[in-house]
């Protein structure tokens, strides 16, 4: 069976939110470097999603960040803070992945996680136009 763009978006999102529960789980364990990773990974994911549905290509991280920016935060379809917040996510995740001597803290993670869940539910939505 061939799975078609619609199934693909329906995975990439049902992806999306599992990661953000993972995050969210995470976090009550307060593991704040991997929620962080988590959190950036469940919005790229959905983003991922989105991409398809106006067959957008981006094959890194970085080329994922700037169209989004390019397609949807310059043109008014996606608020300039859920740009930021995409852009800020995409450094977060580097310094925590990658940064030696760094731990973000509960505070900085947990007031994240209800700004994540509004930029996935937006981008769901753009992708239902």
């Amino acid at each position: 069976m061939k799975n078609t763009q619609d199934d693909y978006i329906k995975y990439r999102f049902e992806r999306a939110w599992k990661t953000f529960e993972d995050a969210k789980s995470l976090a009550n364990l307060k593991s704040w470097n991997s929620s962080m990773n988590r959190l950036y990974y469940a919005c790229f994911y959905a983003v991922l999603a989105l991409f398809t549905k106006y067959k957008i290509n981006s094959h890194t991280h970085s080329g994922a960040k700037t169209q989004l920016s390019f397609h949807f935060v310059k043109t008014g379809k996606l608020d300039k803070e859920f740009g930021m917040l995409y852009g800020d996510l995409f450094d977060l995740r580097q310094k925590g992945d990658y940064g030696d001597f760094f731990d973000f803290e509960e505070q900085h993670v947990t007031t994240l996680i209800p700004k994540v869940e509004g930029f996935l539910r937006k981008i769901e939505t753009l992708a239902q136009e």
